[in-house]
């Protein structure tokens, strides 16, 4: 062992878990950049310093320039950081050659749960001697507590439960639970509920100022709050699929 290896520091290597928004660029391209722009407009924090994954299937299977695609995206600004649906090799020779194939992440389904493979058996009928099993109970939900604000820039994820946060939560922060989110503070930053509960999740806030809300892939941004909500301690819910904002000080 030298002097020199004596003298340099221990290296730190940490792993850890981020949500990348997932786009997925549809025909004709025209329309969807257009529905895109019209949802930035309306947002303009939404993609704001969050990691994007393009899937390029679609348009690699249109014949489409697959860089003009990844320019089109750079120039709103979305920070692309792989691709799916496509071999990586052929963006050699260009300058998105660094972008990695992601497919390691969970997807979400349209309704916002995670995909499952479910099997069917192959008689569906049990007989009467062999009753049905009765169903594993539920396991107790698993909870988070922080007692301090979250700052800008912070992200706080646990999937496996509830999230309460003693505490407000900054403008650029967000908040992503497997259940609901309990804040005892202000919401100015990003909430999004129900990775695993899907529809049962809640957000409950003492003072709304949320630049977005989401709840099982369902969302509201900043716009929608008006005079009415807008400062108001709020429960965010879904019911019968409708997602809803409803004041408790009433």
């Amino acid at each position: 062992m030298t002097t020199e290896s004596l003298s340099l520091p221990q290296l730190a290597i940490r792993g850890r878990s981020f949500i990348a928004l997932i786009v997925s660029p549809e025909l004709p391209l025209g329309e969807w950049f257009a529905a895109l722009d019209q949802q930035m407009a309306r947002s303009a924090g939404f993609f704001a310093n969050r990691p994007v994954v393009v899937n390029l299937a679609v348009a690699l299977g249109a014949g489409e320039a697959l860089e003009d695609v990844l320019e089109a995206l750079d120039a709103r600004n979305l920070s692309v950081i792989g691709v799916e649906g496509i071999d990586p090799a052929l963006l050699e020779g260009t300058r998105w050659a660094r972008l990695q194939r992601l497919s390691l992440g969970r997807d979400m389904s349209h309704d916002g749960k995670t995909d499952r493979l479910i099997t069917i058996p192959d008689d569906p009928h049990p007989s009467a001697a062999e009753p049905a099993a009765e169903p594993a109970p539920r396991p107790a939900t698993a909870s988070l507590l922080l007692d301090r604000p979250v700052r800008s820039g912070q992200s706080i994820f646990f999937e496996d439960g509830d999230i309460t946060i003693i505490g407000s939560v900054a403008s650029g922060a967000e908040v992503i639970a497997g259940g609901s989110i309990h804040i005892y503070g202000t919401l100015r930053g990003r909430a999004i509920a129900g990775l695993k509960t899907g529809a049962a999740a809640r957000i409950f806030c003492q003072k709304l100022a949320a630049e977005l809300v989401a709840i099982d892939g369902l969302y509201f941004v900043s716009e929608h709050w008006g005079e009415g909500l807008l400062g108001r301690a709020v429960q965010v819910c879904l019911e019968q699929g409708v997602l809803k904002v409803l004041p408790l000080d009433h």
